[in-house]
């Protein structure tokens, strides 16, 4: 029964700094867990720069080999594994007595109200102790007073447990108002009520459509490549992403290969537009080309586990990957009223989760900038049948900055889009 001893997860760290660390999950398998995989390793700021999948359909195994977005990073190891070792299928499930299903999402969601002085970088610390305490931040409403208090609403979800324990809340309140010291005069999480709103997504207001989302075409293609031309500091049609189905090299499967240069979050959106077309991965490979590029190919089969031989379903599934890894994220700066406000959205997967480390890398570059923010705000959205984080943030116009000026607006863009995706 060595079954029950069974390791999922082992994690071999680089032997010298810069050097790639090794993660292997060997587990039962699940339509998406490519995906879930790929998101807690871009949730941990890790970069992959290769690996291989490989399924039966039955059990998988997975290989990356990844290195930290930045040599100043402090990567938490052990909680990475355990993130890992959470999402694994159990291979017990069979063998044990059906259990009642978890509680959705949405009714875990708690609230989470700060109170504390305002300071420059304030809501990226914030973020991040509340991403260390393993809570996930799913809306935001923060607000500045007259007298230079900021009032922080945070609807989120625990990672730790399924229900809201009063220990638990305890433990959170405890630790984020010693790391915030004398600035907090206020700190409290409850369970959020339905008036709250929880994850609930609205229609986009129209008047916010042509702020963030292109109606031209055109516009769109001019913005994307100016996404990637800002990352890799040059003009050349080799940036571009390219995606190909090719149903000659194997007589089960379909080849799904896509080439592009490489960036922070590339697996994860890959493999998350392959889950939201219930695609299904029978092996599939990362490596990194000349030139900074990277190539991801995957053997996949429909959700009915056929060839994808239907010319329209092709073309919907090239054009779809091309978008969601071309542009995975939209940012504009404009003016509302007298203030200066900036917008970012990012898909959210079918599933329900939202993009991950947004507002955790958005407030940095703001904090990187010296910008401070007046007002937050995080809400979901429905645009052209699809569902949108909205992360919408008004800005403290110091006389300094001048964010008025086209120059720093396009410098606010730039460094967002820079440490999103860079």
């Amino acid at each position: 029964m060595g079954i029950f001893n069974e390791e999922y997860v082992v994690v071999r760290r680089g032997k010298d700094p810069g050097d790639p660390s090794e993660i292997t999950i060997n587990c039962p398998d699940k339509v998406g867990l490519g995906c879930d995989l790929a998101r807690i390793v871009f949730e941990f700021g890790l970069s992959v720069t290769k690996g291989d999948l490989s399924t039966d359909g039955r059990w998988c195994f997975v290989v990356l080999w990844v290195i930290p977005k930045s040599s100043l990073s402090l990567v938490r190891w052990s909680l990475l594994k355990q993130r890992l070792e959470n999402i694994c299928p159990s291979a017990l499930a069979s063998m044990l007595p059906p259990v009642a299903p978890p509680v959705p999402e949405s009714k875990r969601v708690l609230l989470l109200q700060v109170c504390s002085s305002d300071r420059t970088g304030l809501l990226h610390d914030v973020a991040q102790k509340l991403w260390e305490m393993e809570l996930t931040i799913h809306k935001v409403k923060v607000s500045t007073t007259p007298d230079g208090r900021a009032i922080d609403l945070f609807f989120v979800t625990d990672n730790r447990n399924e229900l809201p324990w009063k220990k638990r809340a305890e433990e959170v309140t405890k630790q984020l108002k010693e790391f915030l010291g004398e600035l907090c005069s206020f700190c409290e999480i409850n369970p959020a009520g339905p008036e709250c709103g929880g994850l609930t997504c609205f229609p986009l207001p129209a008047t916010m459509t042509k702020d963030i989302f292109y109606d031209d075409p055109a516009t769109f293609e001019q913005d994307r490549a100016k996404s990637v031309n800002d990352l890799t500091g040059c003009e050349n049609p080799a940036n571009r992403v390219v995606v190909n189905v090719d149903n000659s090299i194997s007589p089960v499967h379909s080849l799904l290969q896509v080439t592009c240069k490489s960036r922070k979050g590339l697996l994860y959106d890959c493999l998350r537009t392959v889950k939201d077309f219930n695609l299904k991965v029978a092996h599939g490979r990362i490596a990194m080309l000349a030139g900074g590029n990277s190539e991801l190919s995957m053997f996949v089969l429909d959700p009915h586990g056929r060839k994808i031989t239907d010319v329209q379903e092709q073309k919907v599934l090239v054009q779809c990957m091309e978008e969601e890894v071309g542009h995975p994220v939209r940012i504009k700066v404009g003016t509302r009223g007298i203030d200066t406000e900036l917008l970012v959205a990012t898909p959210i997967e079918k599933c329900g989760r939202g993009r991950p480390r947004v507002l955790y890398d958005v407030t940095l570059a703001l904090k990187m900038l010296n910008i401070c923010i007046f007002k937050a705000d995080i809400g979901r959205h429905a645009y052209n049948d699809k569902q949108w984080e909205i992360y919408r943030f008004l800005l403290v116009d110091r006389e300094e900055l001048s964010l008025v000026s086209t120059r720093m607006r396009n410098l606010i863009v730039d460094r967002v889009r820079h440490v999103l995706l860079g």
